[in-house]
């Protein structure tokens, strides 16, 4: 009989040893972390900016998870560790291919609220006010990235009560600041006592140390209430009560009525064929990736792009020309479709790139000046990108953002997390540039309930119709033309998955006039750029890529840009 007992107590303690031995092998450690820029793997992958944000979408993909399930964790993950772009504040977009075929796009971009105007932030002399659209309560739009995870849920497979725990477990048990995330928090303390009348927990007397652990307490309670409640857990109750005393404080114009009629959705998948090989599924309006990836890749097309190669004076000269003729056509006829009519199907036809392409001299720059919109007869920066792939061949590529980096600044007392500061990225008056310099027109002026025009462009191409890249990049208005760029890096100059994500980048947006460039590029082709006519300005970084590569063979290859700590997990 003691024997017995004693065999008993042995199991009993060697089981008790296994489970918690499972545990610790499948617990995330938030206090001791460093940036993966690449990974091989046969079974599913994960890419975003921040290693463990990574690492939860990792463990829900070996927790039985389908690539929705992880890319939902990651997501609620990057609004607590990577609080200058990650966010349940702000909004984004979702680009999906499922292993049963089917492609889904879906919308949860940030809108006006309805108190919202087209001359909103003009004096009375008809001027812009500086940094009424970038800055403070004033300047979010109603936030959509909520609604949008309970969209994504329905293709997900496990409860959602278990993919939004991780967030909550960094949230309230704190996770240590990398030396760069504390350089960022430093760099915005002036800000954050500006704009906010509660001091947020992102102030710190004496500034920030790398290692030191950053808590949330009133975010993690918000999550709860999220995870407790669904949607209406943020849209309604407690939450919403926070948002609106925080809007009441700072003199916003966001009601309760504006958050409880938000909805995000789903809309019709932009997907092209390029030199009938390979088939590229992108976002739709409001994202200007769904009308500017396919017009530059038609433009491109016939051209011999392959024989000139990666970062040639012929390559660079014909790209940032496409470029310039694209965001020409951006600045004139883009919008929200669902406010204002956008000639989509002719700006994406292969007729309309040939007509552009013959403003295009192979031997000299061309000019802004000269160059304008086509014509067209009527018709019938802080941003995050992560992506996931998993073994039953479900891709997912999803942008969200905050705008500019911890967008607003605003955050919302009791509630623990930032708005977003999106009201910029409306033309808030026709002709004068955004915080990125992009100039828009009447498409893209303020109406109340509508989406702002965004540069988000989360992309899969499927080569034999299946998966075969996985991208996206963060960085306002460059984001198009990195895509652009490391889609044409891939299948036309052959880079390995690696070099088409860190190998130095440009863009061209019309105006203003020049060429944004990576310092590192080849100074002798920069010569003989600037030679032709072009003015380039320099810059240390444009966005940062994210890119998965599946392979006939099952090989998986994911890469993190080299430009910040984005890490990329697999198995």
């Amino acid at each position: 009989m003691l024997q017995k007992v004693i065999h008993r107590f042995l199991f009993i303690n060697l089981v008790c040893f296994l489970c918690f031995t499972a545990t610790a092998q499948n617990a995330i450690d938030a206090f001791h972390y460093s940036p993966q820029k690449k990974v091989e793997c046969t079974h599913g992958a994960v890419v975003s900016a921040h290693p463990l944000a990574s690492k939860v979408g990792l463990q829900i993909l070996r927790q039985g998870g389908n690539a929705v399930d992880a890319a939902i964790a990651t997501q609620l993950a990057l609004a607590v560790v990577y609080p200058g772009a990650g966010n349940i504040g702000g909004g984004g977009f979702m680009v999906a291919h499922l292993a049963n075929g089917k492609n889904i796009t879906l919308d949860f971009r940030e809108k006006a609220a309805g108190h919202a105007s087209r001359d909103m932030y003009l004096d009375t002399n008809g001027n812009v006010q500086p940094g009424l659209s970038e800055n403070g309560h004033l300047s979010a739009g109603v936030p959509g990235t909520v609604a949008g995870i309970f969209d994504e849920l329905k293709y997900a497979k496990l409860p959602f009560k278990k993919l939004i725990q991780p967030a909550i477990d960094l949230a309230e048990k704190g996770f240590a600041v990398s030396e760069s995330e504390a350089r960022s928090l430093n760099y915005t303390q002036k800000d954050f006592k500006k704009y906010n009348t509660i001091m947020p927990v992102f102030v710190k007397a004496g500034g920030w140390k790398a290692g030191d652990t950053l808590y949330q307490k009133d975010l993690a309670r918000t999550l709860m209430r999220i995870r407790d409640n669904g949607a209406k857990g943020f849209y309604e109750g407690e939450t919403a009560k926070l948002i609106i005393d925080e809007m009441k404080r700072g003199k916003g114009i966001i009601t309760l009525d504006d958050l409880k009629d938000y909805e995000a959705k789903e809309r019709e998948p932009v997907s092209f064929v390029y030199k009938n090989n390979y088939t590229i599924i992108t976002m739709p309006l409001p994202s200007s990736g769904g009308v500017l990836l396919p017009l530059m890749m038609n433009m491109v097309e016939d051209q011999p792009l392959s024989s000139y190669g990666y970062g040639t004076l012929q390559s660079v000269h014909l790209m940032t020309e496409v470029e310039r003729l694209a965001y020409a056509d951006r600045a004139k006829y883009l919008g929200d479709n669902d406010f204002y009519k956008v000639p989509i199907s002719t700006l994406t036809s292969r007729d309309y790139a040939k007509e552009r392409m013959k403003l295009y001299d192979p031997n000299k720059a061309g000019n802004s000046k000269d160059i304008q919109a086509g014509e067209i007869p009527k018709e019938s920066t802080q941003t995050t990108h992560f992506e996931v792939y998993d073994s039953e061949g479900n891709a997912v590529s999803i942008t969200t953002t905050l705008n500019n980096s911890y967008g607003s600044k605003t955050v919302v007392a009791g509630a623990g997390f930032i708005l977003n500061d999106e009201m910029d990225d409306f033309s808030i008056k026709p002709g004068v540039p955004n915080m990125y310099g992009a100039v828009g027109g009447d498409a893209n002026a303020i109406a109340p309930g509508k989406r702002m025009l965004s540069s988000m462009t989360p992309t899969i191409v499927l080569k034999n119709n299946r998966p075969y890249i996985v991208v996206g990049t963060p960085g306002g208005t460059t984001i198009t033309t990195s895509v652009f760029q490391t889609i044409v890096d891939v299948l036309e100059f052959g880079l390995n998955t690696q070099d088409a994500v860190n190998k130095p980048k440009f863009h061209h947006q019309w105006l203003p006039d020049q060429i944004l460039m990576e310092r590192d590029f080849d100074a002798n082709v920069k010569s003989q750029l600037q030679q032709m006519g072009y003015k380039i300005s320099p810059t240390s970084q444009i966005g940062r890529t994210e890119l998965i590569q599946i392979f006939s063979d099952g090989k998986i290859i994911a890469v993190g840009d080299k430009r910040g700590e984005d890490t990329a997990e697999g198995y």
